[in-house]
């Protein structure tokens, strides 16, 4: 008789809960390098949704350790991270509200000096979509069709909803302004960390 594998559950944390518990959690943020530059949580380290999967076995091995917590902008992108990891049977937890929550409640955040903050993933998809639907719409009232380009944004916006997915994010976080400038750490070297159990996610360099 096979006995079917239940998915390892996921726990959603106000960022009153999350600050009480911060100590206790291997915090990994799902936002792209540029977005975790321009501010964190403290010790987070940094691996990107779009990267998840190549970091499951240090995940696994950190969820082994102690609780993980998952943080994003908003919630969204570390909801999505936790049914990742839920798949595999790694347990986690999510930020509701992101950091975006997190710095509204007064809590710190990390940022290296100098850095910029971009703007959150869903906001820059908002402005590249309705850009290119009002440039569709524009240049159809002299070429008509450019209005496919309007309609073909519509679709992508459909398809993005029915699947829980989004390949303009995905495009957009390989931009140079979501990559961060100067001493970040290596993907390779947060994996590392996170597989050991060092607790310095922020910092640039040394364990």
């Amino acid at each position: 008789m096979t006995t079917a594998l239940t998915a390892a559950p996921t726990t959603n944390l106000t960022t009153a809960q999350a600050a009480s518990r911060l100590g206790e959690f291997t915090v990994v943020d799902v936002r792209t390098p540029g977005e975790y530059a321009g501010g964190h949580l403290p010790g987070a380290h940094n691996v990107p949704l779009d990267r998840l999967d190549e970091a499951s076995d240090a995940l696994a091995a950190a969820a082994a350790r102690g609780p993980l917590l998952l943080v994003c902008a908003s919630g969204n992108r570390s909801a999505k991270g936790c049914a990742r990891l839920a798949a595999r049977n790694v347990e986690a937890s999510t930020l509701d509200g992101g950091t975006g929550a997190w710095a509204a409640a007064g809590h710190p955040v990390e940022r290296p000096a100098g850095a910029r903050t971009p703007w959150p993933m869903d906001r820059q998809v908002r402005l590249a979509a309705g850009s290119l639907v009002a440039a569709g719409f524009v240049a159809g009232r002299f070429w008509r069709p450019a209005h496919w380009l309007s309609g073909a944004i519509g679709a992508g916006l459909v398809f993005s909803g029915v699947t829980n997915t989004c390949g303009m994010a995905a495009a957009l976080a390989r931009l140079p302004h979501n990559r961060p400038a100067g001493d970040a750490v290596p993907f390779e070297e947060t994996l590392a960390r996170l597989a050991a159990g060092c607790g310095c996610g922020g910092c640039s360099r040394g364990w």
